[in-house]
C-alpha cells in the first residue's frame, strides 16, 4: 500500500450501521455469535484476503478459524454442531460475507448444503458416522447437484446411479460444484435407473472414477474453487446412501433451507459497500473539502441507506419466520431475488463514489461487486425465483 493511500486503512470496516434499531431484536445467543465473527472479521479477514483473492487461493489459515468460532453446523442440533438459532445462523452468513463472500460460500457449501444435506436426508447412524468430523472441519464437504446442461432446471438431472450388489455405481457430469476438488465428503445426487427418482449419495473421496479439476477464469468468489466432476462407475456402498433422500422433493428441502440465507449474504455484501462508501466520502477530499459535503454525494447516501435498512428488514422477517419453523420456500426465494438485486445496487453506487479507488483491491468495494454477481446467480436466478413467486401469487405456473 503506498503512503497516499494509507488514510484509507480501515475502508472494509464495519461502521455498525443500524439505523432502525435492528440491533435491540437480537438475543444474547445471537449477538454473541454475531460480534465474535464481525471482530474476527475486522481483525483476521480484512487484513489478508485481498491477496488470497487476487490469488485465487484457498485462505485455509481463515477456514480452520471457523470450528473455533463456533459457527460450524449451523442450526444443527448436537453431533458437535453449531446448533444456532435461525437467526444466529444469518447474522454469521452477513458478517462473514462482509468480510468475504469466499469465506461465507465456503462455510455455505461445507455446512448449508453437505452438512444439511446429511442432517436432514441421513440416518442416525450416519449423522452421527459423518457429521461430528465435518462439524470440526476435519473432513471437508460438497454438494453436486449442478450439471452442465442443469442449472435451474437442476430437476431433470441425468446423472445415473443403478444398484450393483450392496454398492451403486454412479456415471454423470456436474458442474459448478464448491469445494469439489478438496472435499473428503461429497453429496452427489442421482438418478435411479431403476424408480427414476432422484437420491443422496456420499462419496469418500479420493474414489476410483471420480475426477475433479478447478474451474480457471473466475472473477467472482475467486478464494473459493468451483469444480467440474466426472463421475465414471464410481461405486458407493449402499450405507452411503442418504436413507431419507428418496425424491427430488428432498434435494428441494435442503436448497430451500439455504436460499433465506443467501438473503443474508447479500446483505453483508452490501452492508460492506456501504460502509466504505460513507467512511470514503467522509475521509476524501477534493475541490478542498471532504465528498460527503457535497448534496448529491449525500443524496446517494442516504438512498444507499434507504436499500441497506430495507434489506436488514428483509432478514429481520425471515429469521423470524425461520426460528418460528414458518419460512416457506417462496418467502425465502423473494428476499433472495430482493436482497441480491438491492445489494448489486448499493455496491455499484459504492464503486463508483469511490472513483478510480474503486476498482482497487486494497478498499475492499471492487471484491464485494464482484462477488455479488455469483449469489446473484447461485441457489436459483432471479428469474427462477420470479417465477416461483409469480405462481404462488397467481395459481398460474410459468415454467415446467
Amino acid at each position: 500500500m503506498t503512503a497516499a493511500t494509507t488514510r484509507y486503512t480501515q475502508l472494509g470496516e464495519a461502521l455498525g450501521t443500524d439505523f432502525f434499531s435492528v440491533r435491540d431484536q437480537f438475543t444474547p445467543e445471537q449477538w454473541e455469535h454475531f460480534i465474535a465473527v464481525r471482530k474476527f472479521v475486522d481483525d483476521e479477514v480484512l487484513p489478508d484476503i485481498g491477496d488470497y483473492w487476487e490469488r485465487a487461493e484457498l485462505p485455509w489459515h481463515l477456514f480452520r478459524r471457523l470450528p473455533e468460532l463456533g459457527v460450524v453446523g449451523e442450526d444443527i442440533d448436537g453431533y458437535g454442531c453449531a446448533g444456532m438459532s435461525s437467526m444466529a445462523c444469518g447474522l454469521v452468513h452477513m458478517e462473514l460475507h462482509r468480510g468475504d463472500g469466499s469465506l461465507g460460500t465456503f462455510l455455505g457449501v461445507h455446512a448449508g448444503l453437505a452438512m444439511q444435506s446429511i442432517a436432514m436426508c441421513g440416518s442416525d447412524e450416519q449423522k452421527q458416522r459423518w457429521l461430528p468430523s465435518m462439524a470440526s472441519m476435519d473432513e471437508i464437504g460438497a454438494f453436486a447437484l449442478t450439471e452442465p446442461d442443469h442449472g435451474s432446471d437442476s430437476i431433470a438431472l441425468e446423472t445415473t446411479a443403478h444398484r450393483d450388489g450392496d454398492h451403486w455405481v454412479l456415471d454423470g457430469v456436474k458442474r459448478w460444484i464448491g469445494n469439489g476438488t478438496i472435499a473428503d465428503l461429497v453429496i452427489v445426487w442421482a438418478r435411479d435407473t431403476d424408480s427414476g427418482e432422484v437420491f443422496g449419495f456420499v462419496v469418500e473421496t479420493p474414489a476410483e472414477g471420480y475426477q475433479a479439476t478447478v474451474i480457471p477464469g473466475k472473477v467472482s468468489l475467486r478464494s473459493v474453487w468451483q469444480a467440474d466432476i466426472r463421475l465414471t462407475g464410481v461405486r458407493v456402498p449402499e450405507e452411503n446412501r442418504l436413507v431419507n433422500a428418496r425424491t427430488f422433493s428432498d434435494t428441494g428441502r435442503v436448497l430451500a433451507n439455504t436460499r433465506g440465507i443467501c438473503a443474508w449474504m447479500a446483505l453483508g455484501h452490501a452492508t460492506a459497500g456501504y460502509d466504505a462508501a460513507l467512511r470514503y466520502a467522509l475521509e476524501r477530499k477534493q475541490f478542498g473539502k471532504p465528498l460527503a459535503s457535497f448534496q448529491i454525494v449525500q443524496q446517494r447516501l442516504v438512498h444507499m441507506l434507504a436499500d441497506l435498512t430495507g434489506m436488514q428488514l428483509y432478514c429481520m422477517q425471515i429469521g423470524r419466520l425461520a426460528d418460528a419453523g414458518r419460512l416457506s420456500p417462496t418467502v425465502a426465494g423473494l428476499a433472495k431475488m430482493n436482497n441480491t438485486r438491492t445489494a448489486r445496487k448499493i455496491l455499484a453506487e459504492a464503486r463508483d463514489l469511490l472513483g478510480g479507488n474503486g476498482i482497487l483491491l486494497e478498499h475492499h468495494v471492487v471484491r464485494h461487486w464482484t462477488d455479488i454477481e455469483a449469489i446473484h446467480t447461485f441457489e436459483g436466478t432471479e428469474t427462477m425465483q420470479t417465477l416461483i413467486v409469480g405462481r404462488d401469487i397467481t395459481g398460474i405456473g410459468a415454467f415446467a
